[in-house]
């Protein structure tokens, strides 16, 4: 913490440190580096991360709600010994070998791993091992687990903001989101090492490792089978014959949206999906008088709009959407009192025992036991309630180690629990 503290006091910042008041950090303390777009750079900068020592703070700048694909478009490293990498994925893309030499062989430090990791698998880069510093923070007990939230709880700085929604697929990078995305890693080793010996002091290492590992190797979510449900307001549309609609514009604009690499909802927002369902225009002039089709761009499209709107009108009755979506889960818990009262009292039953241990041991109840997990166990037990055969469901659900352990003897015995007992 010493020297950290000196270097933020070297950028010259105006602080109030000697009040106790948090630090504020504009830019790195040794600078933001130029980014890395070039070979003969990035071998320069492979030679240092591979000559410092320890893990490697990692993390993505993205361009979500800029453009269709979820590449990273910048990617920030900072080690021991060799201060902060900012590299650009997009110039290299055919040259990152080198990197891929020095990375995958390494522990890294990520903030809400999941995020990245994704847009770094394409890339070829996986870790050898991860410390996820906002999962630790959960584990740890933190309400408030935001990158800057715990940077200033245990580090005592302020990381600048503002720029975390930006579109970073933007060249050239401005300063200032380049002095934004360094600060990003600048102190994360350091927020690691301090977890860690927190996470060790309450007895959780160990769960923290299972969880981090779990991450890790988890494979890529499934394909949502039906997508299109997930359109904002679609709650609105009750007839098969709408749904069929919001299926038609939903699929267009993806299709238009991933051609173009542009997020969706700058192609069309969800809004007006709905809403010229719900109006049912018969004509151009009509769609176009509605909000959102009026405007210049839009106009161009309201034609090929108007055209699936007709189509799924078209539609024979077999190719209508359910008016529900389909599951391979159970019912909505509001619904399990009539349809299962044993099922709804076992989940009762489960639900105030694991909130029980979830605060005995200072977690999220959701890290203690994923809640899906919990709603399947309670809405179809194993015929063996027995803590060997509640056990064997959990671990085929994924469960870790340490999640069973303190779980399982609790979770038998809600099984037996009856809506009659």
């Amino acid at each position: 913490m010493g020297s950290a503290q000196a270097d933020g006091a070297r950028t010259g910042e105006t602080t109030t440190e000697d009040a106790g008041s948090p630090v504020l950090l504009r830019e790195p303390a040794e600078g933001t580096p130029p980014v890395v777009t070039d070979p003969a750079a990035l071998a320069e900068a492979c030679a240092r991360l591979a000559a410092g020592t320890g893990a490697v703070a990692v993390d993505t700048e993205r361009a979500s709600g800029y453009r269709y694909w979820p590449k990273a478009y910048l990617v920030q490293l900072r080690r021991e010994g060799s201060g902060t990498v900012l590299l650009d994925p997009i110039a290299l893309a055919d040259d990152l070998a080198p990197l891929r030499e020095v990375l995958n062989d390494t522990e890294w430090v990520l903030h809400a791993a999941s995020q990245d990791l994704p847009c770094l698998a394409e890339l070829d880069l996986h870790p050898k091992s991860l410390f996820d510093t906002e999962l630790a923070g959960r584990l740890a007990g933190y309400e408030r687990v935001a990158l800057g939230t715990l940077v200033e709880l245990l580090l005592g700085y302020t990381l600048e903001k503002g720029h975390s929604a930006a579109d970073w697929s933007k060249r050239p990078l401005p300063v200032d989101w380049l002095n934004y995305a360094a600060l990003d890693v600048e102190l994360l080793n350091e927020l690691r090492e301090r977890l860690e010996v927190e996470l060790e002091s309450q007895g959780k290492l160990e769960w923290a490792r299972q969880e981090f590992e779990a991450v890790r190797t988890a494979p890529p979510p499934a394909p949502r089978a039906e997508p299109w449900r997930r359109t904002s307001g679609v709650h609105k549309i009750r007839s098969p014959r709408g749904l069929a609609a919001v299926r038609e514009l939903w699929q267009a604009r993806d299709e238009l949206a991933r051609k173009r690499d542009r997020a969706p909802s700058r192609i069309l927002p969800d809004s007006a999906i709905v809403n010229a369902v719900t109006a049912d225009p018969k004509t151009v002039e009509e769609l176009q008088a509605l909000p959102v089709f009026s405007g210049r761009v839009q106009r161009k499209y309201t034609a090929s709009w108007l055209r699936h709107l007709q189509a799924a009108k078209a539609l024979p009755a077999s190719e209508l959407p359910s008016p529900t979506q389909p599951s391979d889960g159970p019912p909505p818990v509001n619904r399990w009192a009539d349809k299962d009262p044993d099922a709804a009292a076992r989940l009762s039953a489960a639900r105030a025992a694991l909130a029980a241990i979830a605060e005995d041991r200072r977690l999220p109840v959701e890290n203690l036991m994923l809640p899906d997990l919990v709603r399947r166990t309670c809405w179809r037990p194993p015929a063996d309630l027995s803590e060997d055969g509640v056990e064997e469901v959990l671990r085929a659900g994924g469960a870790r180690p340490w999640q069973v352990e303190l779980t399982v003897g609790a979770l038998s015995k809600a099984l037996h629990t009856t809506a009659t007992a």
